[in-house]
């Protein structure tokens, strides 16, 4: 059951009626709070105040002050007039019922209203923002469409500026070519007056040649000037033969270094005589089988594979094709370490170091390849001392390697132990 709140205070005005409601111990918040023209209710459970009103009121315009503890209602009157009582008197309980689902249905009423309104007013709002939003685009594309005009029209500018003075330019090399042309015929004009001026002038004695006499000034000078017209023959065509000396290399002779060409030739005959060596048998290969760096990337495949008797065989056919090639030597004896050859890895390892010369930073991680693999293979046949040597050779060339340390360190307490027990 509610507990009807009966203790409230209120005075009034022609326009206005002020109540006081008291409210200890509770939150109020304005959703506690309903009011209509008519109707007045505050429901904080479990506390209910009701009140059916005297005479209308302006439920917009009406305001409400929560405070400490108390209500403060505001309520503006419809008509100016002086209330006898707060609430109606003399209503009967159904009129009560009435009055109050009444202003429960005017409120929805009100709220639905007000909801359209909202709804409207969005709407227009949206509408507007839209209107603007379309102008602000309409003025920015009409901007933009200037510039592009603009720049049109400057670049049209520049691009009749230029073929003007492309059109002036064509036209002064013209005259320019035009003047030329018209000295030379001047030129041309004024030898052949010189010409002329040489000739005889008396035409009927122009076919008569001048026979010159003997003794000193013989010649006239009729015909020292036409000496000098005179052109000289045109030379005799002739051959001329070049021998130049045969060379292997394309570059000439004095531009080349011998000793080095020398070197790499016999290089490329041993080679030969390395593949033709058993030509019977290299005659079924294909022509990338007879290439060791072929063969040598075929026996990296197989190792990886685990196939170590398939990358033996490939690294040894490698070898009689190219047995200079350090690789094929130290990749032989990982297999061969992988088989428990263990005297074949240790041949194959040194052959690699004896290749691998001089050391050089490049051929670093191969030298210390070598060495672990011999060491390895030393260590598996007990001869811990030679295997340490090649250990520590191994962290000499690459001091940084923590696993190559940590292998030198346990054949160090083998060597050890096996002294103890001796």
């Amino acid at each position: 059951m509610p507990v009807w709140l009966r203790e409230y205070s209120w005075r009034q005005t022609g326009s206005a009626v002020y109540l006081s409601l008291p409210l200890r111990g509770v939150r109020v918040t304005p959703a506690n709070i309903f009011c209509t023209d008519r109707y007045l209710k505050v429901s904080i459970p479990p506390f209910l105040f009701e009140a059916i009103l005297y005479a209308p009121i302006d439920d917009t315009s009406s305001t409400a002050k929560i405070g400490d503890g108390i209500i403060f209602f505001t309520l503006y009157k419809k008509e100016v007039a002086m209330w006898d009582s707060l609430t109606l008197p003399n209503a009967n309980k159904e009129k009560l019922q009435y009055l109050r689902e009444n202003a429960v249905l005017k409120a929805h009423e009100k709220a639905k209203e007000e909801a359209e309104a909202k709804k409207v007013t969005k709407q227009e709002h949206k509408k507007h923002a839209l209107e603007a939003t379309m102008k602000l685009e309409e003025a920015e594309r009409k901007r933009i469409e200037d510039l592009k005009e603009k720049e049109r029209q400057k670049v049209t500018k520049e691009l009749e500026l230029w073929k003007k003075q492309q059109k002036d330019a064509e036209k002064q090399k013209r005259v320019q070519k035009e003047g030329e042309l018209y000295q030379v015929e001047q030129l041309k004009e004024k030898k052949k007056e010189k010409i002329n001026k040489t000739r005889i002038p008396n035409e009927g004695t122009s076919k008569t040649r001048l026979k010159p006499t003997k003794g000193y000034g013989s010649y006239s000078m009729f015909s020292e000037n036409l000496k000098e017209e005179q052109l000289p023959a045109p030379r005799s065509a002739a051959t001329i033969r070049i021998n130049f000396t045969s060379r292997v290399f394309p570059t000439a002779l004095r531009e080349s270094c011998v000793a080095e060409e020398e070197e790499w030739l016999r290089k490329q005959a041993e080679a030969r005589r390395a593949i033709s060596a058993d030509l019977s048998e290299l005659e079924d290969l294909k022509e990338e089988e007879k290439n060791p760096d072929w063969l040598k990337n075929k026996g990296n495949k197989m190792f990886a594979t685990g196939n170590y008797l398939a990358a033996v065989n490939a690294y040894n056919l490698a070898v009689r094709l190219n047995n200079k090639l350090p690789l094929l030597y130290l990749n032989r004896a990982a297999c061969h370490l992988k088989l428990r050859n263990l005297h074949k890895a240790i041949e194959d390892s040194s052959k690699a170091l004896e290749l691998l010369t001089p050391p050089v930073p490049d051929n670093e991680n191969a030298r210390v390849k070598a060495y672990v693999r011999r060491g390895t293979a030393f260590c598996q046949l007990e001869l811990y001392t030679e295997g340490l040597q090649d250990y520590e050779a191994a962290l000499k060339i690459d001091p940084k390697n923590k696993t190559i340390e940590k292998d030198a360190e346990k054949i160090r307490h083998l060597i050890q132990g096996t002294t103890q027990d001796s």
